[in-house]
């Protein structure tokens, strides 16, 4: 990390250990900058809603060229914390990325009752596998909590916040499938997640997150996911990292690989980390984007390329902040300002489209977002 750490330090003014956002110079992000996301170009926001916050847009061509998009989604009651007390994931269909897009329906919900997953679904990432569609979801469990969802609706924030971090702390990695993009999506992980947190000590012991999905040239299946520990928890909301699991079954029981994480970057800083992974093969390499937090720019991306899907390289950055890209006006609302939830469309095995999560628009909430490769 030294010569990363090197050229950063050139282009970036403040302290380096200690800022979670930086000023980089036009001349250095030409550097710093991955070859693959340099001339991307902003399309538009799409899937607003006047009754939902949405996000976590993921996206995927059929076998006839119409984009299908598996969204998560929550009533504007619940604000911008509800992705984690109140959320569904929704499916909506295009014959372009840009849209319109035509809703199709709910597809996944909480489960209610004492299950794992029985209030939220959240960031859906959906890959078509060996003939299937795998739709990988994070999902929360309120169910030991003294209100129910209805009662969490009328709470203030401030009142809000205890719940809100008891219900991260029971996010949890689940699976589902299906022979066809309309459904019906079957949990695999019907019982207990499918990727569980470890002990105590462990570096994914508070919960498990932000699923993404790869197979591998040697036919192994593997899933990476996000985590963080209880020490970090407990001093600065976590630092979060990348870790993952592998089956030779598809739906079978997956192994945490003994040596996670493989994504941790903690050594730049106590606080330096990245989230929102999304992982794809192409040109021999594994490749994913990931959402800055620390490195370059808390509203930047991250791009990162491994031979082997364990040892990564030094991360370039992927995409700036969203002024770059749309002339929005800022309107005061928390977390404006930069895309999160990278997701990309594939098209033959080749990045085409990125789509993300994005503050504002016209509701003032939340909505998806798509941007645009270099053809």
């Amino acid at each position: 990390m030294d010569k990363t750490k090197q050229m950063i330090n050139a282009a970036v003014e403040g302290d380096f250990s200690d800022s979670n956002k930086r000023c980089i110079t036009i001349n250095s992000l030409k550097k710093l900058q991955s070859d693959l996301f340099i001339d991307i170009h902003g399309v538009g926001r799409i899937l607003e809603d006047k009754d939902y916050n949405v996000w976590g847009c993921s996206p995927i061509y059929d076998d006839y060229g119409n984009i299908h998009v598996f969204y998560s989604r929550w009533k504007n009651c619940y604000n911008r914390l509800g992705w984690v007390a109140a959320c569904e994931v929704c499916h909506a269909v295009a014959k372009h990325p840009e849209g319109p897009y035509v809703y199709k329906g709910v597809v996944l919900q909480g489960r209610g009752g004492e299950r794992w997953d029985s209030w939220s679904i959240h960031n859906p990432s959906i890959y078509k596998v060996d003939g299937k569609y795998v739709l990988l979801y994070m999902g929360s469990d309120g169910s030991k909590l003294d209100k129910d969802v209805d009662e969490i609706s009328s709470l203030e924030t401030d009142e809000f916040f205890p719940y809100f971090q008891r219900l991260v702390q029971s996010k949890r990695v689940g699976m589902a499938i299906a022979d066809s993009l309309d459904g019906p999506f079957i949990r695999v992980s019907d019982k207990r997640p499918m990727i569980d947190v470890g002990c105590k000590d462990e570096w994914d012991s508070f919960c498990t997150s932000n699923p993404t999905f790869v197979k591998t040239p040697d036919n192994k299946y593997r899933i990476y996911y996000k985590a963080w520990d209880f020490g970090t928890a407990e001093k600065f909301n976590g630092n979060r990292k990348y870790g993952f699991a592998e089956c030779e079954d598809l739906t079978g029981e997956y192994v945490k690989y003994p040596y996670n994480p493989v994504i941790d970057y903690s050594s730049y800083g106590e606080k330096i980390q990245a989230e929102d992974g999304y992982i794809w093969y192409s040109d021999g390499k594994y490749q994913m984007v990931l959402r800055d937090m620390g490195i370059y720019n808390a509203e930047f991306g991250l791009h990162a390329v491994s031979d082997n899907g364990i040892d990564w390289e030094e991360p370039k950055i992927a995409f700036l902040d969203s002024t770059t890209y749309f002339k929005e006006k800022m309107i005061g609302i928390s977390r404006e300002g930069r895309f999160e939830r990278p997701q990309i469309l594939l098209k033959d095995g080749e990045p085409e489209y990125l789509f993300c999560g994005f503050r504002g628009g016209k509701y003032k909430t939340s909505s998806g977002v798509v941007l645009k490769f270099k053809e």
